[in-house]
């Protein structure tokens, strides 16, 4: 230090005599005029602080520059301080231009409020300003949220109608607004306020806003749902009863809405209808009236309705059409039924009808007088009192009255007797003999008659006819007419008695033998046999065609035309015939083939079933059977043949064949019979694990070689299994499937099943046994950390494992913080954890797909995860070495840590080898080409490694160091010559005039104010404090470590170097000037 304080002074005596022999004219000059030397302060500037950002109150990650600046000059570099501290360059929250005059803060909670000022420093004068101007930041601690509004509130508008939306936040300025819909961005629309002049469809959605300077963003507002609706027509009804009327008759209507507060204008014909005198219209009601109608008012009537406040306009309503009638009309009579006179208990009804308008209520007259009754239609029975001339008339209102109707004349009669008469001649009779009765009225032919037998209806047309007479028509005949089409009805004539003998004779026909079906070759006989009477005559009938054969006997030799339907009949002299039954006799033209039959009709039988079978030939009898098993005829003549115990012996082909007389039909088709031992039931289990837990789901089935044929019985330890009221233990339809919904330690056990076919009594052996094991209490799940430290750091693995020791089939559930994280087996891995990690962690097991059982959650695992620390390179080589060394020592220490530690140290990312030392020497010739250098901390204790260090390269700074020595050497010897020519010219140049001779005092005081002054900085104190060695550490080119050496060289400081200048006096002393410091 003393060193360079002596260069300093040698330097600034040689520049200053150098300059005196040039600047003698001047300083003659200046002599003459110049007053005496007044003692004179330099006040340094104070620096102007200003906020280039708009506002002064912010929010967290906002951003705010601050600019520090000393007017007319940008030689400065500036320091600043917040509540009175200085900033540190490792705040993250505050950032630096080059130079430091412009300062960037970025909001972090609170922590960055407070009052802001800077110093200014000057680059090479070294004075340092008085402190700024303040300003004062404030950060609020949360992001602000909007407040959405809307101008109305309807929860529904309409088109055309308008709506505004503002948007406020409470807190700060300069804000601009952000719109959407439906979460699209609304562009066009920055200000607080968002109008909708015109609303339409489109427009509906739901509305938010946000608000943002800057880069900054506030939260998002609530959001508010805008409705767009077209408004509804209203419904126009008519109040009274009709609206086709007469004139001075009254029409109300209403026109209808679904919400208050409309307005109604009312249309006939699509005309806005005008309030006047003869019509009021009263807008806020939705009543219409006309009191006294005309033609004037006829035509289709409408309404709108109005939301006045809001200018909005529903459409038309629906049309009601009024017809206005000019004339009364006149009713019309009509008469049912029309015709005229009509007989004493007939109805009649009388309509009177008005063609037109509706609403009418009717009058009724007889013979002039009023009838009770005002209804449409009058009926009632006729009586001879009842016959005159009627006629109606209609009112509607008090206004309406029609004219009387036309007359209808209405006459009544009594109703006549009728007699029998007979047109046989006799009134007893044989069976099979004909009758005829008739019964007759006067005075019409329109009479319908009903005859009675012992006062029972008969059928019968006006003419009783018995052609085939039989007992049952024995008895008293009587008749009684009524008229075709009307309910008129005679008495009843006089009775006439019919006597019919018990019964005819009896003819039967009987064949011999008397087989349905019969075959060419045979032969056969019919009988004609009746049993009372005598003197018979026979007839002969083949299909209704008379045979030539008058016998009681008709024998037959059969061919094959001798089928057909046989018949005989008898008669007497006195006409009547009398049949016999009919008798087919059917002949087949082949030979008959016998059907066989197997009950039960199966393909397939299990042994010990029973089956029969049955020889059959259809529509034939008399026959005997023979049976046959693979061609060997069986014992047995009976048309069933049956195998009781059926056994896998029973197994053939079975035929049948029959004999009538001594005719052989042909052998029947055969008869496959399969005989099958009864198969075992297969059990299996559904569920995938025959050990479960209470309330767990169970499923067992029973299979029957895949048939749907079977019925299935269920046992556990031998005891027959039965379904719960509750439905816990319950089968499905056929019981092939076991169903446990919730198990309990009751189901424990052995079960097996057995089953029996639906339709046969056939039951298999059981089936073998699965084994069901039920759990006294649910699982125990246990959950473990590995490794199992307290505390982790980032990086680290970590496995979570969670642990059941019974049963299979387990899937594992995840939690962290009680929030589900996705299913990862019964291991969760982090391979390297980060501090987002830490929280609380559970497991749970489950297994099953469509009934799912879940164990219980595991106590909880803390993780905590805490930061790796990191290592840091720092240079230990100082400036004082500069001139005594080459080589670089570099420092790795772990950030924030109090452990020892070994280190690891990398070149260009590749390990050094056998070096564990906390200090690393970089030379020229280990790193020529100036490498990346990092480190890492190691140690046996936790954490067992910090993070690598950030890349320090060397680049040239071995080789800076070389030329600043040699810049040093050069400027030393300069000053040697400087010096020693100034002292040759000193003395060797001619003396001026005395006049002329400046004061030799003159001389040092210039070199002492040319030491002091700001104007000639020494060059080595320029260089060694050059910009690029006292940048930050983290300078890009050249790593800036310098400004961070241990060992700083000797600079004068910078407040050494602000200057006042003071007043002096020259002391003669040996022609020597003395220095005044």
């Amino acid at each position: 230090m003393q060193l360079i304080k002596v260069f300093s002074v040698i330097y600034l005596t040689a520049v200053c005599a150098a300059q005196d022999a040039d600047d003698e004219d001047v300083t003659s000059t200046y002599r003459e005029v110049a007053p005496t030397t007044q003692a004179v302060t330099i006040v340094p500037p104070i620096p102007f602080l200003q906020q280039q950002s708009a506002w002064s109150d912010v929010f967290p990650s906002e951003k705010v520059v601050l600019n520090c600046s000393v007017a007319g000059s940008s030689d400065w570099t500036f320091t600043w301080y917040r509540g009175g501290q200085a900033l540190q360059d490792s705040d993250p929250s505050v950032s630096l231009s080059a130079g430091g005059s412009v300062l960037t803060v970025t909001a972090e909670a609170q922590t960055s409020s407070g009052i802001y000022s800077c110093k200014g420093h000057h680059k090479t004068k070294g004075i340092t300003t008085a402190e700024s101007n303040k300003l004062e930041l404030s950060v609020y601690p949360n992001v602000p949220k909007p407040t959405l509004r809307r101008s109305s509130d309807y929860p529904e508008m309409f088109p055309k109608e308008s709506v505004t939306f503002t948007c406020t936040v409470d807190v700060s300025s300069g804000w601009e607004y952000l719109w959407y819909l439906n979460g699209a961005e609304i562009q066009a629309a920055s200000n607080d306020g968002f109008t909708i002049a015109s609303i339409n469809h489109p427009d509906s959605g739901e509305y938010h806003c946000k608000a943002k300077r800057g880069s900054f963003s506030t939260d998002d507002s609530e959001k508010t749902t805008l409705k767009v609706s077209d408004p509804r027509n209203p419904s126009l009804s008519l109040l009274t009863p009709w609206k086709d009327v007469f004139e001075k008759e009254t029409v109300n209507f209403e026109c209808k809405v679904d919400s208050p507060g409309w307005t109604f204008t009312w249309y006939k014909n699509q005309v806005h209808i005008q309030d006047n005198p003869f019509l009021p219209l009263d807008k806020m009601k939705p009543y219409f009236n006309i009191t006294s109608i005309t033609q004037a008012y006829k035509g289709g009537y409408s309404c709108k309705a109005h939301l006045e406040h809001r200018g909005v306009s529903s459409g038309f309503s629906n049309t009601v059409d009024v017809e206005v009638y000019d004339n009364t009309p006149k009713p019309t009579l009509s008469k049912n039924p029309a015709f005229n006179p009509m007989y004493v208990g007939e109805a009649v009804n009388f309509t009177c009808n008005v063609d037109v308008a509706s609403g009418w209520e009717y009058l009724w007259y007889k013979d002039g007088e009023k009838l009770p009754g005002t209804s449409r239609t009058i009926g009632f029975p006729l009586s001879l009192s009842n016959g005159g001339k009627y006629s109606c008339k209609a009112n509607r209102g008090d206004a309406t009255r029609t004219d009387f109707s036309k007359e209808k004349q209405q006459d009544v009669l009594e109703i006549p007797a009728p007699s029998v008469k007979k047109s046989t001649p006799w009134s007893d009779v044989f069976p099979r003999e004909s009758v005829k009765l008739s019964c007759e009225m006067k005075d019409s032919s329109d009479w319908i008659y009903t005859w009675f037998r012992d006062g029972q209806e008969v059928q019968a047309d006006g003419t009783l006819s018995i052609n085939s007479a039989s007992p049952v028509h024995a008895g008293q005949y009587t008749c009684m007419g009524s008229l075709k089409g009307r309910s008129v009805s005679s008495s009843k004539s006089s009775g006439f008695n019919l006597t019919v003998h018990d019964k005819p004779p009896s003819v039967t026909l009987t064949q011999d033998p008397d087989y349905k079906v019969m075959f060419p070759e045979e032969s056969v006989s019919f009988i004609c046999n009746i049993k009372v009477s005598s003197g018979w005559q026979y007839q002969w009938y083949k299909d209704d065609k008379p045979l030539d054969h008058s016998e009681k006997t008709y024998p037959i030799q059969l061919n094959g035309t001798s089928g057909g339907l046989y018949e005989c009949k008898v008669h007497r002299r006195t006409g009547a015939i009398y049949p016999s039954q009919s008798l087919p006799l059917k002949i087949e033209g082949n030979k008959p083939k016998p059907s066989m039959t197997q009950n039960p009709n199966i393909d397939k039988l299990y042994a010990g079933e029973s089956v029969s079978f049955e020889c059959k030939i259809e529509h034939s009898s008399g026959w005997e059977y023979y049976w046959y098993k693979d061609g060997k005829e069986l014992p047995g003549p009976n048309s069933m043949y049956s195998i009781d115990d059926a056994k896998l012996s029973s197994n053939g082909t079975y035929k049948c064949r029959a004999r009538r007389n001594n005719y052989y039909t042909e052998c029947s088709d055969g008869r496959l019979l399969t005989i099958s031992e009864i198969p075992v039931p297969s059990l299996k289990k559904v569920t995938e694990w025959l050990d479960v837990f209470p309330t767990e789901s169970v499923t067992l089935s029973c299979v029957m070689n895949g048939s749907s044929d079977w019925k299935y019985t269920w046992y556990k330890d031998g005891q027959e299994v039965q379904k719960t009221p509750n439905n816990v233990l319950s089968f499905d339809g056929d019981a092939s499937r076991l169903n446990i919904t919730s198990a309990s330690p009751l189901n424990r056990g052995q079960y097996k099943c057995s089953a029996r076919l639906k339709s046969r009594s056939v039951n298999s052996s059981l089936s073998s046994g699965l084994t069901l094991s039920v759990y006294d209490k649910t699982p125990r799940v246990t959950l473990t950390q590995n490794p199992s430290h307290d505390v982790m750091h980032t990086g680290d693995p970590v496995t979570f494992s969670c642990h059941i020791n019974v049963s299979t089939g387990w899937k594992y559930l995840w939690f962290k913080d009680d929030i589900p994280l996705a299913e990862s087996g019964a291991n969760h891995n982090i391979t390297s954890v980060l501090t987002k990690n830490t929280g609380s962690y559970k497991c749970q097991t489950k297994r099953g797909n469509t009934a799912v059982f879940h164990s219980s959650q595991t106590q909880a695992v803390k993780l905590n995860v805490e930061e790796r620390p990191k290592a840091e390179i720092i240079l230990l080589t100082g400036w004082s070495e500069v001139f005594s060394t080459d080589t670089l020592l570099l420092k790795c220490g772990v950030q924030n840590s109090q452990d020892l530690w070994n280190y690891t140290w990398f070149k260009a990312d590749v390990e050094l080898p056998s070096d564990l030392s906390q200090t690393h020497k970089v030379t020229p010739q280990n790193d020529p080409v100036q490498s990346d250098y990092t480190c890492q901390g190691i140690r046996t204790g936790r954490p067992s490694y910090s993070k690598t260090s950030d890349h320090y390269k060397t680049k040239n700074l071995l080789l800076k160091r070389r030329i600043l020595l040699s810049i040093s050497g050069c400027i030393f010897f300069g000053i040697i010559f400087v010096f020693l020519g100034c002292i040759i010219l000193r003395f060797t140049r001619k003396p001026a005039a005395d006049e002329y001779k400046p004061e030799e005092a003159e001389l040092f005081a210039r070199m002492d104010k040319k030491k002091d002054s700001d104007d000639a900085p020494c060059p080595l104190v320029q260089y060694i404090t050059d910009a690029a060695l006292n940048a930050p550490p983290k300078e890009g080119d050249e790593n800036g470590m310098i400004c961070s050496e241990t060992t700083p060289l000797p600079i004068t400081p910078q407040e050494d170097q602000a200057v006042t200048t003071e007043s002096h006096d020259e002391a003669d002393n040996g022609g020597m000037v003395s220095f005044k410091q």
